[in-house]
């Protein structure tokens, strides 16, 4: 989970129960288009793996104790809803699949908001922590930029539905981003303002 073993302070359950969500969306196809053992292997990785972190935060007797429940109070319901409206107004085909797909993407895009109450609400952040988040938002800088190769070197084709999803996405890091590069720069304890 984080700080090594056994301990799940400053880190959102929420935030990790919407990753599982995005992840058995997304890979629905893993039942019915086979891509390669490499395709495979990483959707199935990604789905235990979240399924394990949500289990351990929930269950493990010496996790569950470090969670921090009180502190992570983001209504992530709402945000399921939202995803699963926005999916069936905009998406790219009226179909089980594409509307799981789009859903994902939508969740995806704002899955980090109870991990970031949390540690706004928390205010201090750890450094194992802090850089948690800042890659989780590198991650989604780094497939921008994918895609914007992918359209000069596809002929020009773009999924509007990712595109959009991931700068709403990076836009709610950058806030992040900036606290994280002030505390690096002047070499001081991440503080995120309440």
């Amino acid at each position: 989970v984080a700080h090594g073993s056994g301990c799940a302070a400053g880190v959102s359950r929420k935030t990790q129960e919407l990753y599982l969500a995005v992840f058995v969306a997304r890979y629905l196809d893993l039942f019915t288009d086979y891509i390669s053992l490499y395709n495979s292997v990483m959707k199935i990785v990604f789905i235990t793996t979240s399924a394990a972190i949500v289990w351990y935060m929930r269950r493990h007797p010496q996790v569950r104790r470090t969670y921090d429940r009180d502190q992570d109070t983001f209504r992530h319901v709402f945000l399921v809803a939202a995803a699963f409206a926005l999916a069936l107004i905009f998406n790219e085909r009226f179909t089980l699949r594409e509307i799981c797909w789009a859903f994902s993407i939508y969740l995806e895009a704002v899955a980090i908001l109870p991990q970031l109450v949390l540690l706004q609400r928390s205010r201090n952040v750890d450094n194992l922590t802090g850089q948690y988040v800042l890659f989780l938002g590198a991650y989604r800088a780094f497939y921008i930029l994918n895609w914007i190769y992918r359209y000069f070197t596809e002929g020009h084709q773009s999924r509007w539905i990712p595109w959009i999803a991931g700068l709403v996405q990076t836009g709610l890091y950058a806030d992040f981003f900036y606290y994280y590069f002030l505390s690096w720069k002047n070499n001081v304890k991440l503080e995120l303002p309440a």
